[in-house]
């Protein structure tokens, strides 16, 4: 006995399905080939998909590489509301700074490839994510003292992208380029006081 409701269970079904193909299959290139390397085209052959299915769940590469990092931010945000201090609620808001600068820069180099297709796809995309919104108001928060709390927010988070990241690295060592990181977060939510224990700790 058909339904009035079958079809559109049918359509939600298949697009789901779709989704998943289509997400496996950019993981699997972008793997491969690097997110750069990777055409539209190329994963919605993979995934055995139309390529107009793709652009229309994903819009484009950045858009694709966003919604493959979604499951880690979603770890990462996660940890910061309710995970054990300091990256979680209970320890001061500089040593939460600290610990997120340091959790963030790990996310970042684990994903360096997708980051940096999510972010430059074309101009000002990081800054239209809600992960970045969320980043942004997290860290907002925690520099309540600075005299300039959203914008210096901005500051920590623009030395945190991928392709800052992604370039410093190699010149700077990952050990060199995490300890400026966390140096430059300390100074930014006390900046007349010396380093932290968050900060001596690493």
């Amino acid at each position: 006995m058909r339904h009035d409701h079958d079809p559109p269970h049918r359509e939600r079904v298949d697009a789901a399905r779709n989704r998943a193909a289509i997400l496996k299959a950019a993981a699997l290139l972008f793997a491969e080939h690097g997110a750069e390397g990777v055409s539209m085209d190329r994963v919605a052959a993979a995934a055995g998909v139309g390529k107009g299915t793709v652009y229309r769940r994903f819009g484009d590469r950045s858009g694709l590489a966003a919604a493959l990092l979604a499951a880690r931010e979603h770890e990462l945000r996660e940890a910061v509301v309710g995970g054990p201090p300091p990256l979680g609620p209970g320890a001061p808001a500089a040593d939460r700074l600290a610990a997120f600068v340091s959790a963030y820069l790990d996310h970042v180099a684990g994903h360096l490839d997708l980051l940096r297709a999510s972010e430059t796809s074309h101009p000002g995309a990081r800054y239209r994510t809600a992960a970045y919104r969320f980043w942004h108001d997290h860290l907002t928060s925690l520099l309540g003292t600075a005299p300039d709390p959203h914008t210096t927010a901005h500051t920590l988070l623009a030395a945190l992208s991928a392709e800052h990241v992604g370039a410093l690295l190699p010149e700077l060592g990952a050990h060199r380029l995490r300890m400026g990181l966390l140096g430059l977060a300390v100074s930014c939510a006390a900046p007349d006081a010396p380093p932290g224990a968050a900060l001596q700790r690493r």
